[in-house]
Order: structure tokens, then C-alpha cells, then sequence
């Protein structure tokens, strides 16, 4: 019978044009699925394609983290034996190493979109009157008694230095209002971790083993500025300088740098659930052991300016980084928006200027696959903000620098 319909069907079908036959519809079959789960490495075994497992379901949890808190303490989780990157250093050549160590290149002055100072006549003399003003008030007003060894900057360049943040961001938020919610903090902690190529672990029972080589700095600045809001970028995200990123091919204990096992940390000297959770501007003070005097005769006046270039390098790539892995990136979770940071060196009376911007945080040996993209750091020579305080007047008062500090507080008010 069935064999009977399907051919009176053809039959009754087949004078009627194409597009109006009916055709009998194939039968759909399904593929089976499969009885047993797919074969995949142990998660207990010594073999490589047992380590390769583990590092992927990490990586699963890192990436299925519900918090950035979750994130954070997977990633800082493991602790092993680390370099500990200390910002202020009087290593020979150090900027050359921390640049490798942070992908960064430095580029001489700073981004073009850092233009003049946008404010009156009347606004410019009045802001330099408040900068003579804290001057005369810890150099000539302010009576000083004798101080430990090696700690009499923060008698005078200290309190200074704090002052005239302090007074310079209060008077320029009312051309800036970011500033107007901004949070200053005092030698606030500073910590960044992050892994930056390969090693062969020499003994232990871990003997032989290839490892990341792991790094961490604990910074402390004078004073921090921070926002709620994140600073214009300087250039484009995948915008590529002339200038290179030196290679050392020699261990970080030859620079030389320590290796200790502690607490893995990063923070940017709040909470995670801070409202001003992005960065404007650090300040720095040298450590009283910085002699320009005394590097000159030690025949190491070259140095100078790589002592300063070092510490905005580490200091800046670990305040801007902290702040992109507030915001959910991590080694394998790349930046898709560049992050900037600004950062002021000074004794109190030199004042060296600094942009930062990180492009990039996948600086592991597995995740290290797009070399054209890298960090890059703006810098200045250091200058001298006045010559020398004579009773109540600033002699030599330097307008260029004093415009480049104006010109920093500024940024962001567009």
C-alpha cells in the first residue's frame, strides 16, 4: 500500500512545473553522541601535556572570575621566589633593565597633546605667587632644627613638595574639574606583580623545570593624585614609536636585583571599591642620598638623569598597571583601551617631568605575541624650579618649569 501511494504521487506530480512538485523530504538523521567523555590530559600526571591542562583550567577560572577581587586573588595566588623591583636604585644603567623588564620605550620630552597652559595672565601670576609662597615658607619662615643622617629632605623639600600639590590642585580645579573629586593621597602603598619571560628553575625539587620569572614592586610616593575618571590617552593604542625596547639576555640578579617569596600583591593605594580608581599624578622625592655633587665626583654624572629615568619607568608602569587589572585585564585578557599616568620627580628645588602609557599588560612568555605593541614613556631632563632663597625673595624663579607643573595639573580638563 505505501509502495502504491508514493508512485500514484509521482505520477499525479509529474506534468506540474518544477517549483510546484512535491518532493518526499529526506529523513533527517542525527549523529549519536558519543558514550564516552573526551580523552584529556591528567591534571595529577609529570607530563607536559598534564602542565599545559592546568594552565588552561587556570586560566578558565581566571577568565570565569565573577569579581575583579576573584580575579585578583587567582592571579596573585602561587608564591614563589620573585625579583623585587625597588623604583629608586643607583644601579649602573638601571632605566636600560626596567625598561626591559616593563616592555616600555622611552621617548625624550613629552606628547605633543600636552600643549601650553590655557589659562589668563592674572591666573599664572597668581599660581607663581603661591609657588614663592610655599617656597619662603620651609626655606626662609619656617625655623629648622638639625636632622637625622640622611634624612634632611624631609625637614624642608618634604613638606614642600606636599604643600604645593596640595595648593596647586585646589587652586587649578577650578580650570580642571576632575580635580574637584579627586582624592590625594600621602605616601600611599603602590604594589604591582606580573611574570616577564622564562627560566630553568637550577635546584630544589622543582630542579629543571621551566618557570616564568617573576617580578614585584613596592612602591611608596610623596604624594598621589587620583581620579575618578581616566586621563586622555597620548597617542593611539596601537601607535608604534621609532624608539626600541632594550633586550638583556642576562639575569635580573646581575643588575643586581634579590629574589624572596612573599605575598603577591597589586594595588594602587585604595580599594577596589574606591570611586577614584584611576590615576592623575605621582610625586616623587629623591632619596637624600641623591647628590648631584656627589655623583659628579665619582665620575658618574651621566647617571644622574638614568636614577630619575628608572624610577618614573618602574614606578609609573606599576601605579598604570595596577590600575588596568582594577578594571578586569590581566596577562592573557590584553588591554582594549590604553591607560595614562603623569609623574613628577624632585628634590625639592630640580623638578623632572614624566607621561606614561601602558598598552599592554601580556608581558609572560605565553602570552608576549604582539612585539609592535608596547608601553611607552615620555620624560624630561631635570631643571631647576629657582636658583637659590634669599631671606623673602626667590632668586632665578624658573618659568618653563613652573608652566610644565601648571601645564600637569591641568591635564584632563578637556
Amino acid at each position: 500500500m505505501a509502495t502504491r501511494r508514493i508512485v500514484s504521487m509521482l505520477n499525479r506530480d509529474a506534468g506540474l512545473p518544477a517549483h510546484l512538485r512535491r518532493t518526499p523530504e529526506p529523513v533527517r538523521t542525527e549523529a549519536p553522541a558519543s558514550l564516552y567523555p573526551p580523552v584529556v590530559a591528567s591534571l595529577t600526571a609529570k607530563s607536559k601535556a598534564a602542565s599545559r591542562r592546568r594552565v588552561e583550567e587556570h586560566h578558565k577560572l581566571v577568565h570565569n572570575a565573577g569579581t575583579v577581587t576573584e580575579k585578583l586573588k587567582l592571579i596573585t595566588g602561587l608564591r614563589r621566589l620573585k625579583y623585587v623591583v625597588y623604583p629608586q636604585t643607583f644601579a649602573l644603567n638601571a632605566d636600560r633593565w626596567y625598561q626591559h623588564f616593563t616592555n616600555t620605550a622611552y621617548v625624550p620630552g613629552l606628547p605633543e597633546r600636552m600643549g601650553p597652559v590655557a589659562l589668563g595672565e592674572q591666573q599664572v601670576r597668581e599660581l607663581r605667587e603661591l609657588v614663592c609662597e610655599a617656597l619662603l615658607q620651609e626655606y626662609h619662615y619656617a625655623k629648622k632644627g638639625r636632622t637625622y643622617l640622611y634624612r634632611s629632605q624631609e625637614v624642608s623639600a618634604a613638606p614642600f613638595l606636599c604643600n604645593l600639590v596640595s595648593a596647586m590642585s585646589s587652586r587649578c580645579a577650578s580650570n580642571n574639574p576632575l580635580l574637584t573629586h579627586a582624592s590625594l593621597d600621602r605616601q600611599p602603598q603602590v604594589n604591582f606583580y606580573w611574570c616577564r619571560g622564562e627560566t630553568t628553575v637550577p635546584r630544589g625539587k622543582r630542579k629543571g623545570r621551566v618557570d616564568h620569572v617573576r617580578f614585584q614592586i613596592d612602591d611608596k610616593p610623596l604624594v598621589q593624585i587620583r581620579v575618578p575618571q581616566q586621563l586622555p590617552e597620548f597617542v593611539p593604542l596601537d601607535y608604534t614609536v621609532p624608539e626600541e625596547v632594550p633586550v638583556i639576555n642576562m639575569e635580573p640578579s646581575r643588575l643586581p636585583l634579590f629574589r624572596r617569596q612573599y605575598e603577591n600583591n597589586v594595588f594602587i593605594g585604595s580599594k577596589i571599591e574606591d570611586p577614584c580608581k584611576f590615576g592623575h599624578t605621582q610625586l616623587h622625592m629623591v632619596p637624600d642620598k641623591f647628590k648631584r655633587e656627589r655623583l659628579a665626583k665619582l665620575n658618574l654624572a651621566d647617571q644622574t638623569e638614568v636614577f630619575l629615568r628608572a624610577n618614573a619607568i618602574a614606578s609609573l608602569f606599576a601605579w598604570t598597571g595596577a590600575q588596568a587589572m582594577y578594571q578586569g585585564f590581566w596577562s592573557h585578557d590584553d588591554l582594549t583601551r590604553p591607560f595614562t599616568s603623569q609623574g613628577i620627580i624632585s628634590d625639592g628645588k630640580y623638578f623632572s617631568f614624566f607621561c606614561y602609557q601602558l598598552n599592554t599588560l601580556a608581558l609572560s612568555a605565553d602570552s608576549d605575541k604582539n612585539p609592535s605593541r608596547k608601553n611607552i614613556c615620555w620624560g624630561t631632563q631635570s631643571s631647576p624650579l629657582y636658583e637659590s632663597v634669599e631671606e623673602t625673595d626667590v632668586k632665578g624663579f624658573n618659568d618653563d618649569v613652573f608652566k610644565q607643573l601648571v601645564q600637569f595639573f591641568l591635564n584632563g580638563s578637556q
